[in-house]
């Protein structure tokens, strides 16, 4: 077994098919879908599957018209022994979307679907089968796994652009043939509209595929749902998802840059100016436009959960834009809601407690040590400037911290986003203001399409010390200028090391950290 391939050569064995069984998507030009001449339903978005465990995985469709969603089975890519889903009724009420779970999947194996649209009123009436294919959690540790991770799509008016292919760094994450991608948040941006073009300040042209929802900031459940629709016009993301199933988490793009609830916006381009209102449209898309078992189409439910994803990993899905409290100057002594509410971190702890896996990935959809500001005054994520002792959204996370270390609950790291660049910090308490913690890991990965911006800096209450930092140094510099970037983590079945990467476009490693499992202080 090589570093670069992750696992053993029995466990590749089964993926016989498996890139070629994406290449069934039917293919797109960059531009809207047009009406199918067949008269018959067609899944022109392409499929996705969600949280994909050892015996189960949640299959996502969209229709171009009324149609019932059928998912059939199969342990090859002949599908010559199928077993049938039956899954909803797709309609208006969830923009023609659903999603079918399958159960009593066999663990450790690759498994093939395609998902067939009928008719309603006529069964015998269907489209083209859609295929795609996954592969279920192990039971057995010896077989490892690899997942990616990075956030960050459509950012800052850089949309789909046909002359560079459009979102191309899909292609070569789903090359890797990962397990899972993890998405870190800001899957559309609502409130950034894609113009037909951009003009850089050296004349240089950047095109964009434009649609009408995407013209406009975000505020009808229309558009929010035309915001996720925008990104499925991509071939290698719809080819992507075919083949490598999600956990999604969201954070603010998804409804407007630095929103919290009960925040009243003072955007002159809105005429909806409650918060409120807008996150309940745009979780309602999200909710239709992601597998995730947690929530139903209708939006109600909840973004936290944990994926455990067989006896080497479990992964915790934040939720920090929820249940936060105001972005504030964060000086508060006392502060039980702070980022993730009181209920959450609740949940979290006791979750966490739970938790026999080796490796236990805290997906954050906020980094813990980089000082992101929220206007003048204000902070939007968790540090807040001051080195010194914990205060505001601070004093919930070293709660956590302390839970952590007094339980003895080992083998935790933080994967995150948000920031527009990437970089690795080690977290000490030999370097803290606030010490009743062991060290830990935060690895920082994105924007997959989005402007790139200059590196934040540390803020030293949890004594983060940053090993590995690549940024640029203008603001919203476009993706012609600044590389994009995505993480890697590779778990090794026999020795349960786990190897993180921070890639770039183009698919360099620009840098690695092994940790040892149950090892303090590595």
């Amino acid at each position: 077994m090589t570093q670069e391939s992750g696992r053993t050569v029995g466990r590749r064995a089964v993926l016989q098919g498996g890139a070629s069984a994406a290449l069934l998507v039917p293919a797109l030009s960059f531009a809207a879908p047009a009406q199918a001449l067949s008269g018959r339903p067609e899944a022109r978005w392409g499929v996705q599957a969600g949280d994909v465990t050892g015996s189960s995985g949640l299959v996502w469709v969209r229709a171009d018209r009324p149609a019932r969603m059928y998912v059939e089975v199969s342990a090859t890519e002949s599908f010559r022994r199928v077993r049938r889903v039956r899954g909803p009724l797709l309609g208006p009420g969830t923009d023609f979307t659903g999603r079918a779970a399958l159960h009593g999947l066999p663990p450790g194996t690759q498994v093939h679907y395609r998902v067939v649209l009928a008719d309603p009123d006529d069964p015998r009436r269907t489209g083209r089968p859609v295929a795609g294919t996954f592969r279920t959690a192990p039971v057995r540790r010896r077989d490892g796994l690899r997942f990616l991770w990075s956030a960050d799509v459509a950012g800052q008016g850089w949309g789909i652009n046909p002359d560079r292919g459009g979102y191309r760094i899909f292609e070569e994450m789903r090359c890797l043939d990962p397990d899972f991608y993890l998405s870190s948040g800001d899957n559309i941006y609502a409130d950034g509209p894609i113009s037909a073009s951009v003009t850089l300040p050296d004349g240089r042209v950047w095109r964009n595929v434009t649609t009408e929802e995407k013209s406009k900031v975000a505020e009808t459940l229309t558009e929010f749902r035309g915001n996720y629709r925008y990104n499925l016009l991509d071939e290698n993301l719809r080819r992507f998802n075919a083949q490598v199933p999600s956990v999604v988490q969201w954070d603010d793009h998804e409804v407007h840059n630095n929103w919290y609830p009960g925040e009243t916006l003072a955007d002159d381009r809105y005429t909806v100016k409650d918060t409120g209102l807008l996150a309940a449209r745009s979780k309602r898309a999200f909710a239709e436009y992601f597998p995730v078992p947690t929530l139903h189409p209708d939006g109600e439910g909840r973004i936290h959960r944990v994926l455990r994803h067989g006896p080497l990993l479990d992964v915790f899905v934040l939720d920090m834009r929820t249940y936060r409290n105001a972005n504030s100057p964060g000086r508060q002594t006392e502060d039980p809601q702070g980022i993730l509410g009181a209920e959450q971190l609740t949940w979290l702890k006791r979750e966490l407690g739970r938790s026999t896996a080796l490796w236990k990935v805290i997906a954050s959809d906020m980094p813990l040590g980089l000082t992101v500001t929220a206007g003048k005054t204000d902070f939007e994520a968790v540090a807040q400037g001051d080195p010194g002792a914990p205060l505001g959204r601070e004093l919930q996370i070293a709660e956590l911290l302390r839970h952590i270390k007094h339980r003895r609950i080992t083998g935790t790291l933080w994967l995150t986003a948000d920031v527009h660049y990437t970089s690795a910090q080690r977290y000490d308490p030999s370097r803290a203001a606030f010490q009743d913690f062991e060290p830990f890991w935060e690895f920082v990965s994105g924007p997959l399409n989005a402007g790139g911006y200059p590196a934040l800096k540390l803020d030293g209450t949890f004594g983060p010390e940053q090993k590995f930092l690549k940024a640029p140094s203008k603001a919203n510099s476009s993706p012609f200028d600044t590389p994009q970037y995505f993480g890697e983590v590779d778990i090794d079945g026999v020795s349960g090391e786990l190897t993180v990467r921070l890639r770039e476009e183009s698919g360099g490693v620009l840098f690695a950290q092994v940790l040892q499992p149950g090892r303090v202080g590595q």
